[in-house]
């Protein structure tokens, strides 16, 4: 009997943490109520005898280039030393690396040699005995955010809205390329895309674990042709966003999958570095919208030598201090987070259903 994946996401969402806004499939946001123990928990820490550190060491995934990552980031060095000097710890340095993948993050938490990473919920999952979510990422909504994908190919900007938001979607994408066009141009007048329409297109994948760049595009092609990413023909697993756009731009793939917002993040390099003369949003089209995803999160090792309750409080309200003002929303922009609210493991039981979704499609 064939499955019927919005049913089970349906259903996930239902059973799960998450509840359904106003009947889409959209999770709702998660309550700050359980902010206030971890701001009166860091007081306890501030008003104790201050703790010395002599590094801190913080992940990110490379969801853009990992040198711009770098780049972006340091300013977030300071900031967490400061925030957490006033919450009783005193963190001689604050080193940020970018890891390989999003795997290579995930398994540095599980070793203790990353003290805290910034992850996403499939990574999260995938990781979880030896990391800890803290913190769930909130980020602006976008203009756009329907379940049809034509209603994103107006060929006109997709601008963020004041709305904060704990859900993102993942977008199918197709590019300038003759079929890529094919695709969309079929979208738009209203027609349905057949499988062969999909497996003749060439595709690029992030990394097994990326919900926005594998899971929920592969639970999209098992809703609507009881298929997976791992069915296509033609698939490329890239390293990053950034060098996937550049394929798509270059008419080396048909088929980009990613965060909805990803045409924002590209829409100068479009043709300042990848040298098209259209916009991104007359050339790269949606051809597929899955439901909304769980924001990112700030996770911890349980296995950090220097990690303790006392130690994570004071990072959750740290980061909530940074992502409250001005220059911290600008640094952690370059995740499309805009302030964090604290999280607990359960947040996630929807990803692991996802997950658990995924690997029966593999068997």
């Amino acid at each position: 009997m064939k499955k019927s994946l919005s049913a089970v996401l349906a259903l996930a969402l239902a059973m799960g943490t998450l509840t359904a806004c106003g009947g889409s499939d959209k999770p709702a946001e998660t309550s700050a109520e359980s902010g206030e123990t971890a701001g009166n928990e860091a007081e306890a820490t501030e008003a104790a005898e201050a703790v010395d550190i002599d590094k801190l060491t913080v992940a990110f995934v490379p969801s853009k280039d990992p040198e711009e990552i770098v780049t972006a980031t340091e300013p977030l060095k300071g900031m967490l030393q400061e925030e957490l000097a006033g919450l009783g710890y005193n963190v001689k340095d604050v080193e940020i690396t970018v890891g390989t993948n999003y795997e290579a993050v995930g398994e540095a938490l599980s070793a203790g040699t990353a003290d805290v990473g910034l992850i996403p919920g499939g990574t999260y999952v995938m990781y979880d005995d030896g990391a800890e979510v803290i913190l769930t990422a909130t980020r602006n909504g976008l203009t756009k955010d329907s379940d049809n994908a034509a209603d994103w190919n107006d060929d006109q900007p997709n601008p963020f809205t004041d709305e904060q938001v704990t859900y993102y979607r993942a977008l199918v994408l197709a590019g300038p390329s003759e079929k890529g066009q094919a695709l969309v141009e079929k979208v738009n007048s209203g027609e349905e895309l057949t499988w062969d329409d999909l497996n003749n297109a060439t595709w690029a994948v992030m990394s097994t674990t990326s919900p926005a760049g594998y899971i929920y595009p592969s639970i999209w092609l098992q809703d609507n042709y009881g298929k997976a990413l791992t069915d296509l023909s033609n698939v490329v697993t890239s390293d990053s966003y950034g060098s996937t756009m550049a394929r798509l731009a270059s008419g080396q793939i048909d088929v980009m999958v990613s965060y909805a917002d990803v045409r924002n993040d590209y829409v100068d390099q479009w043709n300042a570095e990848y040298g098209r003369e259209g916009s991104i949003w007359e050339e790269v089209g949606v051809i597929g919208v899955t439901p909304g995803i769980y924001n990112d999160t700030v996770s911890v090792s349980k296995f950090s030598p220097i990690m303790d309750d006392g130690l994570k409080a004071a990072l959750q309200q740290a980061f909530i201090n940074i992502g409250n003002t001005d220059e911290g929303k600008e640094v952690i922009a370059i995740y499309s987070h805009n302030g964090y609210q604290v999280a607990q493991d359960s947040d996630y039981d929807n990803e692991r259903k996802a997950q658990e979704i995924i690997r029966s499609m593999n068997e």
